[in-house]
């Protein structure tokens, strides 16, 4: 009779004891699900403690992201560790919305640095965007950019089969850039044509010229300025030597298709037109900080000689810079058509694996507080190119009035 009892008492007790043991493994379930995911979420120590934005920025979606795409990915031998750190800065830089700061891989950094030192591989033009779309620049001179008759302005809606919409310039450098004798494909629109038409254009080894010095009747010597590159000073100050061996006493600088550079090497430049500690530009940061002026160096030879400033809508960045600071302080006359209108500082920073930064840190106005970013500079004197013709008009037209100077 015990034993029977004993039996009832177990077989009633079981559906208890099974309803405990799936309470407690879903318990045990849920807080190991929870568990997992606070883990796929939570930032690694080591990485965390470097932030210092722990208060303001949520990076478990990312953490969630990267530790998913690990474990679940089929080709799990394929994952590039290295290059997923890549691809998630350069989007991280991209979110910006600013088409000048972005970021370089060690090769793309690499390249950079060597465009910067006056040679690359490609088809010589600098592209920048304008208005929300890709634009030519500049062209340079001797280049397949110059010899396909791309000019300052060109919109370039297509790259081979890539349409250029939303596109970053680097990512467009990137596939404009190739092998010497390889071939690279442009679809491209101009103002005053009806429809787009496709260049095709050749690589070549790229080197861009810095300085020209030219002579004209009337003892005019003409300095023609392709870039501000690190190697401009040292140029430049061969050019004024001959300009005071032969006498001349009166200046036109070319800046136009001239994409910019170093604001260092403009400031450097201006130092031989302006009286010393004249304002060559005031670059401002955040709102509310001090800000920065750039001033003239000397040495002030040139700062008597009449001058006459021929800019297009290739003068961009340093060259802006420059003609800016002649006019605002000299009165300098502008010949030609409006400048780029790019004004924004870009200090590059280099990282540790070799990686870089290219981020822009500033604006920059001319000396009377003109923002050159997005503005430009309105000539003095409007002159349009001859787009189909071999005069220079605008030359011409500089030439005309430095020898009304007397």
């Amino acid at each position: 009779m015990q034993a029977k009892s004993v039996i009832k008492f177990i077989l009633k007790a079981i559906p208890a004891m099974l309803f405990c043991v799936i309470v407690a493994f879903a318990g045990y379930q849920l807080g190991f699900n929870k568990g997992e995911q606070s883990i796929l979420k939570t930032t690694p120590a080591n990485i965390s403690e470097g932030l210092g934005v722990n208060d303001k920025v949520d990076f478990s979606i990312f953490w969630e992201a990267w530790r998913r795409l690990e474990s679940n990915y089929i080709d799990k031998q394929k994952i590039d560790y290295k290059k997923m750190v890549y691809g998630a800065t350069e989007g991280m830089v991209k979110a910006i919305g600013d088409p000048y700061t972005t970021y370089f891989t060690p090769s793309q950094t690499e390249s950079f640095n060597e465009e910067l030192n006056g040679q690359y591989e490609g088809v010589g033009m600098v592209v920048g965007i304008k208005d929300e779309q890709l634009t030519v620049v500049s062209p340079f001179k001797g280049t397949p950019a110059e010899q396909a008759g791309l000019k300052a302005g060109d919109k370039i809606l297509k790259i081979g089969d890539v349409f250029t919409k939303d596109i970053t310039i680097e990512e467009a450098v990137k596939i404009i850039k190739g092998k010497p004798g390889t071939l690279v494909k442009l679809l491209i629109q101009r103002t005053d044509w009806p429809e787009p038409k496709e260049f095709s254009l050749k690589r070549d080894t790229i080197k861009i010229p810095t300085l020209e010095l030219t002579k004209k009747d009337g003892g005019v010597a003409v300095i023609k300025i392709y870039q501000f590159n690190k190697i401009l000073p040292s140029e430049f100050q061969t050019a004024a030597n001959d300009i005071l061996n032969l006498g001349d006493k009166k200046i036109i600088i070319d800046l136009r298709d001239n994409p910019g550079g170093y604001l260092e090497v403009a400031q450097e430049i201006a130092g031989w037109f302006l009286d010393r500690d004249q304002l060559v530009v005031t670059q401002s940061q955040v709102q509310g900080e001090e800000k920065k002026q750039y001033l003239s160096q000397g040495p002030s030879t040139f700062v008597n000689y009449p001058m006459v400033v021929l800019i297009n809508e290739g003068s961009a960045s340093a060259s802006e810079i420059l003609a800016g600071a002649l006019r605002d302080n000299r009165q300098i006359k502008l010949v030609g058509a409006k400048s780029f209108g790019k004004g924004s500082v870009q200090e590059q920073i280099d990282l540790s694996d070799k990686s870089s930064l290219k981020v822009t840190i500033a604006k920059w106005f001319t000396p009377n507080g003109t923002s050159l970013d997005k503005n430009g500079l309105d000539p003095d004197f409007l002159v349009p190119s001859n787009a189909t013709s071999s005069l220079d008009a605008q030359m011409d037209k500089a030439i005309e009035m430095i020898n009304a100077v007397k």
